[in-house]
């Protein structure tokens, strides 16, 4: 399918790539910038070669220098905790193996499924469930796209499809856009949805060239990002969600409730607010995975029951999001 182009009064811009090719990955470099004590690298260390520190200037900017709390800071820091063993916690908590019917696919729910088009994100996020996910066992090179999309095509009862990774925008947008006309080629997909970071940690990636191949065919765009505290959304992120938005692609959220970053009635609040501000509506608040190395971010469900109740108290219905938990066994998201 021929895509038109609907944004082509931009010139080419390499910035974001030049943003993601320069990756704080250093602890030592991180803990300079912010002013804070350095007597933590050894934990910093030993936790990262785990799970590797990453993380973009541009998000780095938006934390408060010498403040060890800030709630920007511990959603990407290594830290001794992860280096706990905690009971009930483990490598895959969604049993993500057990949907993965071919390199590339995750087919858990009905009506849609996952294309796990990237191995890696710009920012490694300390909670992630994916951080132990076998990505050189789902790599693509173009046989397995083939084969992904041969089975996409045969499962007539698909009517979505979410590009998630990793994060599929530190893909380029040449790839994307051969994707996303394959996509639009086969007639029971109707909606397009990307699960990203990108926008919140490197706005700089949203350029006309990717909102060519997201806007450009039949299927209706959808784009979920992923912000925990609203801290995150300065003016450049507010910019490029508003570029989305006005380009017709609808904008949700899903947070995690993390403890000592968003648990409180006045940061879940404030995320909701500042989201409906630059155009995005909350969509889920996500209990904890429960992935090894995380424990140390879980919130309680009577806590997190009360928190909802508080600022379902306090704020409309459409700024109040599902408070809800994967369970692998289920076909959906399970309310709390």
């Amino acid at each position: 399918m021929a895509q038109s182009s609907l944004f082509i009064h931009e010139l080419p811009s390499r910035r974001w790539q030049d943003e993601l090719a320069d990756l704080i990955t250093d602890p030592q470099q991180l803990l300079q910038l912010l002013q804070l004590n350095p007597e933590q690298l050894p934990s910093v260390r030993a936790a990262g070669e785990a799970f590797a520190l990453r993380v973009p200037r541009s998000f780095i900017r938006r934390m408060q220098p010498g403040n060890p709390q800030d709630p920007l800071l511990l959603q990407i820091l290594p830290g001794a905790p992860e280096l706990v063993a905690s009971p009930g916690y483990g490598a895959d908590p969604l049993e993500e193996a057990a949907a993965n019917p071919l390199p590339g696919v995750v087919h858990k729910y009905h009506g849609r499924l996952l294309l796990i088009v990237a191995g890696q994100c710009a920012v490694n996020c300390r909670y992630c469930f994916r951080r132990a996910f076998p990505y050189a066992e789902n790599h693509l090179g173009r046989t397995q796209w083939d084969s992904a999309i041969t089975y996409i095509r045969s499962q007539t009862k698909l009517r979505e499809v979410i590009l998630s990774g990793g994060d599929p925008l530190v893909v380029n947008d040449r790839q994307l856009h051969w994707l996303s006309n394959q996509l639009a080629s086969i007639p029971q997909l109707d909606k397009l949805r990307v699960h990203t970071r990108l926008p919140i940690v490197a706005p700089s990636r949203i350029t006309n060239a990717l909102l060519d191949w997201l806007c450009g065919t039949r299927l209706k765009p959808i784009l979920v990002i992923h912000c925990n505290h609203a801290n995150e959304i300065d003016t450049e992120v507010h910019a490029a969600l508003q570029k989305l938005r006005n380009a017709g692609v609808t904008l949700l959220n899903q947070a995690v409730l993390l403890k000592g970053i968003n648990d409180s009635e006045e940061a879940l609040m404030s995320l909701s607010e500042s989201l409906f501000a630059s155009g995005v509506l909350p969509y889920y608040l996500h209990q904890l995975d429960r992935v090894q190395g995380a424990a140390h971010f879980e919130v309680s469900d009577q806590r997190a029951r009360q928190l909802i109740a508080a600022i379902r108290n306090q704020l409309p219905g459409y700024l109040v999001p599902r408070l809800v938990r994967e369970i692998p066994a289920e076909g959906a998201k399970s309310p709390l």
